[in-house]
């Protein structure tokens, strides 16, 4: 009986070793391997286009200040410093990060970051879907897709082929871009803004670089992708002052091409969900929304719906917040949430709390098929 019992125990104790050296041993790397943040968070998040997104890739730019949102007043709210975002807090991304469960995702160019897997944002303040948009002064979105490219090929390294694939089809690409592309326009009383022929052959232009983007992160593996169209621009503060004769309207020009835009931008998205197997999309009315908080901002609980927080001038439409830019001069409102902008193009951390939670929830806010918090959680 005594050696039954050792014979029994001896057994235990090699398959205990066996098993502690499997535990203990190192994976060999395969194809095989798939990221640790796809398990844990469920979708990496990757975002492209310009200030409505941008979380601090330019400070890393030789560019202009007004470009660049690394100074104060610039984060007062939220992070008590500058980040480089454009809003007194945070921005749409970081609130839909948060509702993902994944952390605030750095941006491409931060020193120093190169742990992907939660994804990354390659977005640029002023940056447009063309290349000659604000061309040497950001990082156009020609330039965002080859640093995904980098990304991608540093998961293939990392998780394998069949890892760094699995990552890709299941993350989630939000893209906001096009703004830059007509406020070039705008600023410069482009004849281009006053006729149908002209606009509709530059919203061509714009939608067919945007198009050309999607198809390639598509093709390297990307499935489910967040939209947001664009806000009337002639109705910003700073673009309400550019047309003396309009008296503090809005420049209907700059507004009419933004809408063609928009309804091209659309009918792009139907069209590619009927031709790309597997192509999944959320697209956020933006326009709409932001217009419902001009008019009616006591609805939306602000105070003011036309005039910035942070700048000069009427409707402190000058862009001079901060005092780094042409203009020194600028005025600071006392609580930004009472506003629902920020400086004289850009959005209060209020507005892009509501806009994340209307994109997260919808539908009633979302002119695509598909929520947010549906391609995060989609498989």
């Amino acid at each position: 009986m005594g050696r039954s019992r050792c014979a029994l125990l001896a057994i235990f104790l090699d398959i205990y070793v066996v098993l502690l050296l499997l535990i203990t041993s190192p994976v060999c790397e395969s194809n095989t391997v798939f990221s640790p943040t796809s398990e844990k968070h469920g979708a990496a998040f990757f975002m492209f286009g310009d200030s409505y997104l941008d979380a601090g890739n330019n400070n890393y730019l030789n560019t202009t200040t007004l470009a660049q949102a690394n100074f104060w007043p610039y984060g007062e709210t939220y992070f008590k410093f500058p980040t480089g975002r454009f809003s007194d807090g945070r921005l749409i991304s970081d609130f839909l990060a948060e509702y993902a469960n994944l952390p605030l995702i750095p941006p491409f160019l931060q020193p120093g970051f190169r742990h992907y897997y939660d994804g990354v944002n390659f977005a640029s303040s002023g940056a447009g879907a063309l290349v000659e948009t604000f061309q040497g002064s950001v990082i156009d979105l020609k330039t965002q897709l080859r640093n995904y490219k980098e990304v991608e090929a540093w998961l293939r390294k990392k998780l394998g082929s069949v890892g760094a694939e699995f990552t890709l089809s299941k993350a989630v690409y939000l893209v906001s871009i096009g703004t830059n592309d007509y406020l070039s326009l705008a600023l410069t009383n482009s004849t281009i803004l006053y006729t149908y022929s002209s606009q509709s052959q530059y919203v061509g232009m714009v939608i067919g670089n945007l198009t050309a983007v999607i198809k390639d992160i598509y093709d390297i593996g990307g499935r489910k992708f967040g939209f947001i169209n664009l806000p009337e621009l002639g109705c910003l503060p700073g673009i309400r002052i550019v047309k003396e004769e309009t008296k503090g309207k809005c420049f209907e020009e700059a507004s009419s091409i933004t809408n063609l835009h928009n309804e091209a931008l659309l009918k792009l998205l139907n069209k590619l969900s009927k031709q790309l197997k597997g192509f999944k999309y959320s697209l956020y009315d933006f326009n709409t929304n932001i217009r419902k908080r001009m008019i009616l901002p006591s609805h939306y609980g602000f105070k003011e719906g036309k005039s910035a927080c942070c700048g000069t001038g009427e409707f402190r439409g000058v862009f001079s917040c901060g005092g780094k830019r042409i203009v020194k001069e600028y005025q600071l409102c006392e609580n930004p949430s009472d506003h629902v902008f920020w400086d004289s193009f850009h959005l209060t951390e209020m507005v892009h709390k509501q806009f994340a939670d209307e994109m997260w929830t919808g539908p009633q806010t979302s002119l695509g098929p598909y929520t947010m918090k549906d391609l995060f959680l989609a498989h």
